[in-house]
């Protein structure tokens, strides 16, 4: 009777009543000393996100405290050991499962469809410390010089006892092995024994016997950590060190985190995913992966910015028959007219022959063929790459002007990238395309300010990438939800007004009515 009937608790129950937990349920062995429902404690915890608190303590305190967790929780009062367990135990692998029900609902009541969704990533920071860092150049650099050193002191061995000297050249090794190395050191120790040695040299040998083996296996350990990526914090060693936007003047630096990337329709998140990359181009095709395999099927259409513009990304989505309004590098600049002026004699810019497979320098002069270039990149997508050269720039007019380097031009064309631009650039000039360029702002970055500004989340509480998704998941839920109740509230208060309104209309004259919504 305390509680409002659109109050935004009771949307929650209705809505986690609806969806089925049996593969959460299935989590419990069953038996032993009575338990609280996990229905009850999804309720609470998913109504806790939405009221951005975050704590398990401060949930526990809550139910005790708060009327609208008391009426979820069934007066029941759950520790917060046993919501802890629950999140990060239980629901860790379900929560994708219980975000895709609420979608599905949300469908169905026909407030989503994927018709378009608008994609957009943000990085937070993990729950590490930013000054324990691993980093890949950093390992390579150390191992490229104990490879140096190890080769000057078999280089002196040989020179002092070549004959005596017995093993592997360690020039020719093309990996450091730890074994191999130590190998290596114990025969120089021995081919120098009874010899007369620098002082320098039997410190550094000593150094390398005591150190370099274990220092290899650690190396060894920490590029299994590190895969493909860049670097990593030993506190959170699934956290990738990434630039933080921290102030108004976009003044950041280096923190652990993760890329959290999202799809939004009317600002209802239909889908989200976790990414340890740095940028948001190698995220696009899992996370659309992603969306596939839990609502069945892709949009329409795809709207992102120039981060997701990529030759890989757009052969993607034109597969998916995804009609893609993704921008690319200098789309922007391309279509200012003082663009035109200040860049004359871009590549871009040149005429292409496509009979000839040559182009048109700015002195309607040829430019030859030369050969083409494959390239892998880091996602694993081969490229190919176009030369072409002019016949002679000596004595050009132009030279200098035309291009800056030394003999004749030489351009490079990756040409299905180029095709694919022309196809963005027509779709993103039409009347639709301008429509969801100006809505993709509105859409998806005003989703993360909400995250950020409005629910506070700047920093993740939880540990490892399976925790971190399930606050992801947590949050994306609530949010919905809290979007959700907006509607419903809204109606309700224009049914009232609405009711008002024939109530006032019924006590006036005739020539007094007025119409009502």
């Amino acid at each position: 009777e305390l509680i409002g009937k659109t109050h935004a608790v009771r949307v929650v129950s209705e809505v986690i009543e609806r969806i089925d937990i049996e593969p959460l349920m299935e989590t419990f062995k069953g038996g032993g000393t009575s338990s609280y429902h996990p229905r009850m404690l999804l309720k609470v915890l998913v109504y806790a996100y939405l009221n951005n608190t975050y704590s398990s303590r401060r949930i526990e305190a809550a139910i005790k405290e708060n009327i609208h967790f008391m009426w979820l929780a069934g007066m029941k009062r759950p520790d917060h050991h046993t919501i802890n367990r629950f999140r990060g135990q239980r629901l860790k692998n379900n929560i994708r499962e219980v975000f895709t029900q609420v979608v599905l609902l949300l469908m169905e009541a026909g407030h989503v469809d994927l018709k378009a969704v608008y994609t957009d990533g943000t990085k937070i920071e993990a729950n590490a410390n930013k000054y324990t860092f691993v980093w890949a150049k950093s390992i390579a650099t150390n191992k490229k010089k104990m490879k140096a050193r190890l080769e000057e002191l078999w280089d002196y061995a040989q020179g002092v006892a070549a004959e005596e000297l017995h093993g592997d050249d360690p020039g020719e090794m093309q990996e450091l092995d730890p074994q191999k190395v130590e190998q290596t050191i114990d025969a120089i120790n021995a081919a120098l024994k009874d010899k007369p040695v620098e002082k320098k040299v039997t410190q550094k040998l000593s150094y390398a016997k005591k150190n370099w083996g274990a220092n290899l296996r650690k190396y060894q350990m920490q590029e299994s950590i590190l895969g493909t990526r860049g670097s990593y914090s030993k506190t959170d060693t699934q956290a990738t060190f990434m630039r933080m936007k921290d102030d108004h003047m976009g003044n950041g630096q280096l923190k652990a985190g993760y890329n959290v990337q999202w799809s939004t329709q009317d600002q209802f998140i239909v889908h989200y995913s976790l990414h340890q990359d740095t940028t948001d181009t190698r995220t696009l095709i899992p996370h659309y992966e992603q969306l596939k395999a839990q609502l069945g099927k892709l949009p329409q259409a795809a709207v992102a910015d120039a981060g997701y513009g990529s030759e890989q990304n757009y052969e993607y989505l034109e597969a998916e028959s995804v009609e893609a309004f993704v921008k690319y590098n200098y789309f922007h600049r391309e279509q200012l007219k003082s663009h035109q002026h200040k860049h004359p004699f871009e590549q871009s810019r040149l005429h292409y022959n496509a009979a000839r497979n040559q182009y048109i320098c700015p002195m309607g002069q040829p430019m030859r063929h030369i050969g083409d270039q494959r390239s892998t990149t880091k996602a694993g997508h081969i490229q190919t790459v176009s030369r072409y050269q002019a016949l002679n720039c000596a004595g050009c007019p132009l030279n200098g002007t035309c291009h800056k380097a030394q003999g004749n031009r030489i351009i490079e064309v990756n040409h299905r990238l180029n095709q694919h631009k022309a196809k963005a650039r027509e779709r993103l000039t039409s009347e639709e395309g301008l429509k969801h360029r100006s809505a993709r702002p509105v859409e998806v970055e005003s989703a993360f300010g909400n995250l950020k500004q409005n629910k506070g989340f700047t920093r993740f509480m939880l540990r490892g990438i399976d925790k971190v998704s399930l606050e992801i998941g947590l949050l994306s839920t609530a949010i919905n939800l809290k979007k959700w109740v907006r509607i419903i509230q809204k109606k309700a208060l224009e049914s009232l007004d609405n009711a008002f309104c024939l109530f006032r209309t019924a006590m006036r004259s005739p020539l007094q009515v007025t119409h009502c919504p």
